[in-house]
């Protein structure tokens, strides 16, 4: 039986949100002015006033705009050594740990950067489908390669991804609003399972 792991990631795999933490740690004085400075975003984004994908550009941008690859990456390994699998909610550890991997295909479907949720993606064995930062000659420009991946876009990447292979059973596993159109499509969709 062939069947297709779809993860969420941040809320449903780890305890925290990776971006927030991921940002201070690159930065922590940087973050602490760009999230002050954001805070007005951040209250119409919660009042459904403001763009998210905007706003993730924006604050991301705010402190890693300008920044060579080679750091970000470097910086990202480092994230990864620091808090794994620490974040990582146990029962979800467990449960990656034991999937049959002769006859599964996982992915790890998140809206976060490929810049911090790469290194996790390995550590899972997963391929990773996420929201793409755009470098050019080695610098990362503070834009996003395509769409911010949640919501309807999280599905779409996923199709994108498994191309036109077949599954006896598709399973999708989130943990907020913007999980649902991939737990819809999913055979089985679980809804903070591993909460």
């Amino acid at each position: 039986m062939r069947k297709l792991y779809c993860f969420d990631f941040d809320g449903t795999i780890t305890y925290k949100d990776t971006m927030f933490m991921y940002l201070k740690f690159y930065d922590p004085a940087k973050f602490r002015l760009q999230f002050l400075k954001h805070v007005p975003l951040f209250v119409l984004l919660k009042l459904k006033l403001a763009e998210t994908e905007k706003v993730k550009k924006s604050f991301i941008g705010s402190i890693l705009k300008g920044q060579t690859q080679e750091k970000i990456e470097k910086k990202s390994r480092q994230f990864f050594d620091e808090h794994y699998p620490k974040i990582i909610r146990e029962n979800a550890l467990d449960f990656i740990q034991n999937i049959d991997r002769d006859n599964t295909q996982s992915l790890l479907v998140t809206a976060s950067l490929d810049i911090w949720a790469k290194p996790f993606a390995e550590a899972f064995n997963m391929q990773l489908v996420s929201t793409k930062a755009e470098f050019q000659n080695g610098v990362f420009t503070g834009n996003f390669i395509g769409r911010n991946c949640n919501g309807k876009e999280k599905l779409e990447r996923i199709k994108a991804e498994i191309s036109d292979q077949k599954y006896d059973k598709i399973i999708a596993f989130g943990d907020t609003s913007g999980d649902k159109p991939m737990l819809k499509w999913a055979n089985e969709g679980h809804y903070q399972f591993f909460h």
